[in-house]
């Protein structure tokens, strides 16, 4: 889950920085947002609700991501990359995660 949790909470943020701790399925973010995770689906605290197929995320706000290797593929043409603890996004924001901790500008 901590990859879908990365990629959406990236994805779905603004431009403020987004920090995360991870633990047991879980995540609580500075911005109040959690989720927690069950298999495939991950239940978010604004009652959205992502759902993965294979390689594919569905979200119930309409929105999908494909991810293959270190590649993400976003329904709104946005892109990410991710090498190591470093994923990097076409428009230019990025995070970084350090164990359990992770931190996005």
């Amino acid at each position: 889950m901590r990859y879908l949790v990365i990629a959406l909470l990236m994805w779905t943020s603004s431009a403020q920085a987004q920090n995360c701790q991870f633990a047991a399925g879980q995540a609580q973010c500075g911005s109040g947002l959690s989720a927690n995770g069950n298999g495939a689906t991950t239940y978010w605290s604004n009652g959205d609700v992502s759902q993965r197929f294979g390689s594919t995320t569905y979200n119930s706000d309409g929105t999908s991501f494909q991810s293959y290797g270190n590649t993400t593929y976003f329904s709104n043409g946005t892109t990410a990359q991710t090498y190591g603890n470093t994923t990097i996004f076409s428009d230019g924001r990025s995070c970084q995660r350090y164990g359990d901790q992770l931190f996005c500008y």
